[in-house]
């Protein structure tokens, strides 16, 4: 049964979030994930935490990790206040395998079970990559696609072993995972690890009830990441706005929603999916004549009408 704080919060925004449809309120209806425990890595800040609030709005128990324990600590006793769910904040850097172990352990301890693993936890920055040590490109490597191995490596054996059903990793990739990028090349080799594992293991696993997929998002500002990406006066220089088709950037709300849908029993069916959320950003950039969007209407005229002369001779 939902506790008394999540009943009486969906009875007060119900009526309002009803009238009020629209891109960045809550999907799903009240309870969708009742009953299941999730695991978010990196779920203390930014769209972890987004992700995390949503699935405890929808019934769900969550363990959110990172290597902070004070500050998870802190988003779970906000997290619990606001939403009325349970939140169990457990220190643990996903790059070591032992301390992925120990926090599946203490899960376990807590909740008896884990239904979903969400890989979240991510390091990034820009650079060139003749810039970079050894080191600074082995340790995005390292919290990205070995974070993420290990932590599906240790749901997943778990699973197995204990025959589990309806269980789902989701993990987070981005959109220059199978197109590469320059200045982040770090990231996008991990990344891109990381879509190769979500597909090969929807296959694999698929016969042990465990459904994989992933979501590719575009830009969804969050202060901490951006500010590290693009510090200064560089968010202004290069407004992520401009390269959007539909002119803004994604609302956390957003990514929530496709997120709890994915772990959710109406998505049974997915598997092996790597969904973007982009707005379209990824597609623009890649038609090689996409840059005409910039010739002004008179030039198109122009255009039009020299092609019609040549036409006519």
């Amino acid at each position: 049964m939902p506790s008394v704080r999540a009943d009486s919060y969906y009875k007060r925004n119900f009526t309002k979030n009803f009238l009020k449809m629209g891109y960045n309120q809550p999907m799903l209806r009240d309870n969708a994930l009742e009953g299941q425990v999730i695991i978010i890595t990196g779920g203390g800040s930014g769209l972890g935490k987004a992700m995390t609030t949503y699935f405890l709005q929808l019934g769900a128990k969550t363990v959110i990790t990172s290597r902070n324990l004070d500050k998870l600590k802190k988003t779970a006793e906000e997290l619990e206040e606001s939403t009325g769910g349970e939140v169990l904040p457990l220190a643990c850097d996903v790059r070591h395998y032992d301390q992925v172990e120990a926090m599946l352990q203490s899960t376990l301890e807590k909740f008896g079970k884990a239904d979903v693993l969400v890989n979240n936890a991510a390091g990034n920055f820009i650079s060139p990559t003749e810039r970079l040590s050894a080191n600074a490109f082995d340790t995005i490597i390292d919290i990205v696609l070995k974070g993420s191995k290990n932590c599906t490596l240790a749901l997943g054996k778990h699973w197995i072993e204990t025959k589990q059903e309806k269980l789902t990793v989701l993990n987070i990739v981005t959109t220059y995972a199978w197109t590469g990028s320059a200045y982040v090349v770090p990231s996008a080799t991990a990344k891109a690890g990381v879509l190769a594992m979500t597909r090969s293991l929807a296959v694999e696993w698929a016969k042990y009830g465990i459904r994989t997929n992933a979501i590719a998002p575009g830009p969804f500002p969050t202060k901490g990441a951006w500010d590290r990406l693009l510090p200064g006066d560089l968010k202004e220089e290069f407004d992520m706005k401009k390269k959007i088709p539909l002119g803004r950037v994604g609302e956390h709300q957003e990514l929530a929603n496709l997120a709890a849908y994915l772990v959710s029993d109406f998505s049974a069916f997915v598997n092996g999916e790597v969904i973007t959320i982009d707005g379209g950003e990824w597609l623009k950039g890649a038609g090689e004549f996409n840059m005409l969007e910039k010739i002004p209407e008179e030039m198109w005229d122009m255009l039009e009408m020299m092609i019609r002369s040549k036409k006519n001779k």
